[in-house]
């Protein structure tokens, strides 16, 4: 992976950010955002963090994140809110959050009262004692986050330059784990969290950036030295069956459906989804879940897998059989929540058709292509995984508690306005 980090660039944003009134780091910040957020195979629609830490004309700590519903590719300085530092810093030693009281505090903690909500992981963005922090789902960590004990092989992948963070729920949890993890590791550079993504930080922009580029490349070159070429985002060049797309809009669009009022397909076939598709344990390896748990909130645990041939009468069949797995999932999980949960819909966000391509599902053109380009990068990355071992994401239960989370289920509410 290539540094798009540009002086020049960099220059411009630090003069707009000044001439705004802003500071130069936020002006950093938001350029470093925008080059992470820029290329697909570190984030993509929504994925991702950043943040900066800075001092108020008044000497106050505060640290710029992210807030819910931007994306970093065209970020601007009111998708990166301030909060004060010091109530996010007490948090460390003291009672357990629930959602609601940590996503209470973080408002609370807002210098603008209407300004978004800061991310999910604010507070360890808050704990890392750096100025910048980056975190990332970038496609080749995926490929080696997936794998069923991977510990030994980061060790020996990046020395103690990652420290190595079992998986957590993000959020509260992860932020209090993440961060002891880090505090046992000094000298490290980023953290790898399994099965989930990467973060790096530094007290310089392009620091912090570029050893985000370091360990990915170096990811690389892991899957490279057992023969593991991961391909970068490739068009969709397949053909597409018409008379398959009509039949599964036909079906798609019947009363009861989230999509009874229309539906959009966004096809892809490349030659990475063809290699997935034409897979002959390609329905098992969609079931075992997504390539990093956020995931899961736009494009459901698994995907349909249907016939290139299939009929309407194969489609119904395939719905129905998808439906009852989704009915059986909830119920299977629902029961173990601290709260009641109401079951989602029951239809697919995703309809993988064998050796062919697969269709991404949406309410909007913009949703659907929205889910097709994670299925694209999904594609790529579980492809990787297989070929280097076995793709082993998060496990049902991990993935349930994320989809039906209410802060993951907000971000679909937020983007959608």
């Amino acid at each position: 992976m290539k540094s798009r980090w540009n002086d020049e660039t960099a220059a411009r944003y630090v003069e707009a950010a000044l001439a705004a009134g802003q500071s130069e780091a936020l002006g950093l910040r938001i350029y470093t955002s925008r080059i992470i957020g820029g290329d697909p195979d570190l984030v993509l629609h929504g994925g991702g963090n950043t943040s900066v830490k800075v001092a108020s004309a008044t000497g106050e700590a505060l640290m710029h994140i992210k807030g819910s519903g931007w994306d970093l590719d065209t970020i601007e300085a009111p998708g990166l809110p301030a909060v004060r530092l010091e109530p996010l810093l007490e948090t460390r030693n003291g009672p357990k959050l629930s959602d609601p009281d940590m996503v209470s505090l973080l408002r609370a903690s807002l210098i603008d009262a209407d300004a978004p909500n800061p991310s999910v992981e604010a507070l360890l963005h808050a704990f890392l004692p750096f100025a910048f922090v980056d975190h990332t789902h970038a496609t080749a960590i995926l490929a080696l986050a997936d794998q069923p004990d991977m510990r030994e092989t980061v060790r020996r992948i990046y020395g103690d330059r990652l420290a190595y963070v079992p998986y957590v729920m993000p959020g509260f949890d992860l932020s209090i784990v993440a961060d002891r993890i880090y505090r046992e590791h000094p000298g490290c550079e980023g953290l790898w969290l399994e099965n989930h993504g990467l973060f790096t930080f530094a007290d310089d922009a392009r620091a912090s950036y570029e050893l985000m580029i370091e360990f990915v490349t170096m990811a690389e070159q892991g899957l490279a030295r057992k023969g593991v070429a991961l391909s970068g985002p490739q068009p969709s060049d397949g053909p597409e069956d018409v008379a398959l797309r009509a039949r599964l809009e036909t079906a798609l669009v019947r009363d009861g459906s989230p999509f009874a009022k229309g539906v959009f397909l966004d096809y892809r076939s490349t030659a990475a989804i063809r290699a997935h598709a034409g897979k002959a344990d390609v329905e098992e390896i969609g079931l075992r879940g997504t390539v990093t748990p956020d995931h899961v909130i736009r494009i459901k645990p698994w995907p349909m897998v249907i016939d290139a041939d299939a009929d309407a009468t194969a489609i119904d069949a395939a719905l129905a059989a998808y439906a009852e797995r989704y009915k059986a999932y909830f119920a299977r999980n629902a029961t173990r929540t601290s709260e009641p949960k109401q079951m989602l819909d029951v239809t697919p966000r995703v309809v993988l058709v064998k050796n062919e391509g697969v269709y991404a599902l949406g309410a909007s053109a913009k949703a659907a292509a929205i889910c097709g380009d994670l299925c694209e990068q999904a594609t790529r990355a579980i492809n990787a995984a297989e070929a280097y071992g076995r793709f082993t994401p998060i496990g049902e239960a991990d993935l349930f508690d994320m989809e039906y989370w209410s802060l993951e289920q907000a971000k679909l509410i937020v983007g959608a306005k």
